[in-house]
């Protein structure tokens, strides 16, 4: 009796070390797939392309009053312009734009990469004054060294020869 004793003392030895070991493998395993990932995805944030070459394709993208960061990823993704929200998500907050977006209506194209979009959605081009008020009053300003005002809405002036001197 004392023989098989000893040989279900060793077996259960044997099966108690392959666990051992089997669970050791998983662990590795785990832990090289898991930082694959993670460095799959931390080089994407700062290396990934637009979804097309030049020219692209321009898209129409709403910015509205109140959208978070998280929003405005969801939106680009749905629209074509960015495959990942999650990832877009994670470079807007890594980003100097992280809820900075103006709300209102872009083009967008999908040739642009998150940093464009970003600057597009992110910052307002500034107007002057004098630009402004000629736009109201349908005239456009040439920043010369004599400020010239020129019809916009194709109004006729009545002299062509000052017409064709404007263009």
């Amino acid at each position: 009796m004392s023989n098989s004793s000893s040989s279900n003392k060793a077996l259960f030895k044997f099966i108690r070390g392959a666990f051992s070991v089997l669970i050791v493998v998983m662990v590795v395993y785990a832990t090289v797939q898991l930082s694959a990932v993670g460095y799959d995805f931390g080089y994407r944030v700062f290396t990934e392309p637009a979804m097309s070459a030049e020219p692209g394709v321009d898209i129409p993208v709403l910015i509205k009053e109140g959208m978070s960061d998280r929003d405005i990823a969801k939106t680009l993704e749905e629209k074509g312009l960015i495959r990942d929200k999650n990832l877009g998500f994670l470079q807007i907050k890594l980003s100097a734009y992280s809820g900075e977006a103006i709300p209102g209506a872009y083009t967008l194209n999908t040739s642009m990469d998150m940093k464009e979009i970003l600057i597009t959605i992110c910052t307002k081009e500034e107007t002057s004054d004098e630009e402004s008020a000629a736009e109201s009053e349908g005239t456009a300003t040439v920043d010369t060294d004599d400020e010239v005002a020129v019809p916009v809405s194709g109004e006729d002036t009545g002299d062509d020869a000052a017409q064709e001197a404007g263009e």
